[in-house]
């Protein structure tokens, strides 16, 4: 149980009330559509610490309650500090520098970025410094992918490469590690003997074999934050993280090979996602990507199942949280409650990433979705509804085995009439150990590439006609670095926004009115002040 309760307009503080975790959430939304109402006015309420207690069924967790009084600010969003009492610290290393450097090279989807961010958190733990440069480091770690065969060359190739350093500094040890090696460690070691180690996705703990310093640590390596914070310069910082919630994925569709390398869904604690939120947040990180291979899947395995919808009104409690966001999601477990969260906190920004693979049903059957056309598109505009302002991202699969022109055309129609803002587009290539790698790869190539280009000349058409609805229009922008000598972001709705400006801008909020478009990114010029 704990306290909580809502600001009032006269400055007056209401007696708290002892509620449970659900009336909680109650009052949370209650906030969300409070900070709708008076954002425009620029007044409504604050709050102030009130009183220190415990969640319900989460004794690792200390939440500190809000109560609110009257004053002229921008958001009415509760300040609630949720700490782990028994997390880890989120701290600088704990061992001296060494002098001596790592580099890693990492290919693929997100849950690969956080896995390298966790290697990264190890090594600096232990006194190690990052390098860019391959052949100034004393360690270079590669994290790998197989989702395509173009991935898995490039992995390849990379290895190949760096087997003339490794003559060069043979004492310098050389890691591969993501999918590409799961169940295929013995076959990798003859192909690549310069290779030191080869170790499974978030199998952290085979790295004392080549970097012994790791046993120094007291703090079990598999609870370093996946995000790590390193001393930076005076106005540098970081203002982005990815965090993965849930591991794994119990869906076989037949042509992809993630669920034999990543192994079935295991769900993170929720106490220790918030906690680890809480962390990096407190440290300047603005934006938090939730990362899974099924992320709206979360929390099935765990006690009290509780869900994606749950986890992000807890993060969204967090304070300095500008931005959150989750992918990868299923369309099986996109619930309302997830949605409706979406549509109603202050952080959850206003984009959708809902793969949909192919827009015809038999397709669909045989590629093993679980789901239909029809059920895909109830989806998007359920979203619609709740989030006009809503972007959609979405992924095909084009010449899939057995895949007639016809069937194509269903995928082109569906793309057609929901008008997606992203579409990632991918030309059929069959994956070893999968259930489609033992059909007829019977689709041509040439027609594969016919049909991707078909696609793309349609989601060209769609873009330019979405982005020059928003010429004129005012976006918020995350400012991410510089490109080709201007300011480039994203936008809530993750739209690439472009400008100019003198001032330093990185990590920065700025407001940005549009004054050009393009199918593929937005440009503006600035329309309020950093923050």
């Amino acid at each position: 149980m704990f306290g909580a309760v809502r600001a009032n307009r006269t400055g007056q503080l209401p007696n708290c009330q002892s509620t449970t975790t659900e009336q909680y959430l109650r009052l949370k939304n209650e906030s969300a559509l409070i900070r709708r109402q008076t954002s425009q006015m620029r007044s409504g309420y604050t709050w102030v610490l009130h009183r220190s207690l415990r969640i319900e069924g989460y004794p690792r967790l200390r939440v500190v309650c809000a109560c609110g009084i009257g004053r002229s600010i921008v958001s009415s969003r509760p300040v609630i500090q949720l700490t782990s009492l028994d997390a880890p610290r989120f701290s600088p290393p704990r061992l001296p520098l060494n002098g001596k450097r790592f580099f890693i090279w990492t290919i693929g989807c997100q849950m690969n970025e956080a896995d390298s961010a966790k290697v990264a958190a190890m090594l600096q733990e232990v006194g190690y410094s990052r390098t860019d440069d391959e052949l100034e480091a004393d360690i270079v770690i590669l994290n790998s992918c197989v989702v395509r065969q173009a991935a898995e060359d490039r992995v390849s190739g990379k290895l190949n490469a760096l087997a003339r350093l490794k003559r060069q500094k043979p004492d310098m040890p050389l890691v591969l590690t993501g999918c590409m090696v799961t169940k295929q460690q013995e076959k990798l070691k003859k192909q690549f003997p310069h290779v030191d180690l080869f170790f499974d996705p978030s199998d952290f703990d085979k790295m004392q074999q080549v970097v012994p310093e790791l046993a120094l640590l007291d703090d079990d390596l598999d609870e370093l934050p996946h995000y790590y914070q390193p001393p930076v310069e005076a106005g540098a910082r970081g203002f982005t993280a990815y965090v993965p919630i849930i591991y794994g994925c119990n869906f076989l569709c037949s042509y992809c090979i993630v669920p034999y390398r990543r192994g079935k869904e295991t769900s993170r604690p929720f106490e220790d996602v918030v906690a680890e939120v809480q962390r990096i947040v407190a440290t300047g990180v603005r934006e938090v990507t939730l990362l899974g291979q099924t992320v709206n899947a979360y929390g099935h395995d765990l006690p009290g199942t509780p869900s994606l919808a749950r986890l992000l009104r807890a993060i969204d409690a967090i304070p300095g949280l500008d931005r959150l966001r989750f992918l990868t999601s299923h369309p099986k477990y996109m619930s309302d409650q997830i949605i409706d969260s979406v549509a109603e906190l202050p952080s959850a920004c206003e984009h959708m990433n809902l793969p949909v693979q192919a827009g015809d049903n038999d397709v669909l059957r045989r590629m093993r979705r679980t789901y239909t056309r029809d059920t895909w598109m109830e989806r998007i505009a359920y979203t619609r509804e709740q989030m006009p302002d809503v972007t959609i991202a979405t992924d095909v699969i084009v010449g899939f085995p057995g895949e007639t022109d016809e069937q194509f055309m269903q995928t082109y129609d569906m793309l057609e009439r929901t008008k997606c803002d992203k579409v990632h587009l991918a030309m059929y290539s069959p994956r070893p150990g999968t259930l489609s790698a033992r059909w007829a790869d019977d689709v041509p190539r040439e027609e594969k590439f016919r049909r991707h280009q078909a696609l793309e000349h349609l989601q060209g058409r769609v873009c330019t006609e979405l982005n020059a609805k928003r010429l004129g229009e005012t976006y918020e922008v995350l400012v991410e670095g510089r490109s080709k000598g201007r300011w480039t972001g994203r936008t809530r709705g993750n739209t690439l926004v472009h400008f100019d400006s003198d001032a330093e801008l990185v990590g920065r909020l700025v407001d940005v009115r549009i004054t050009r478009t393009s199918p593929w990114y937005l440009m503006g010029e600035p329309a309020s002040a950093p923050r």
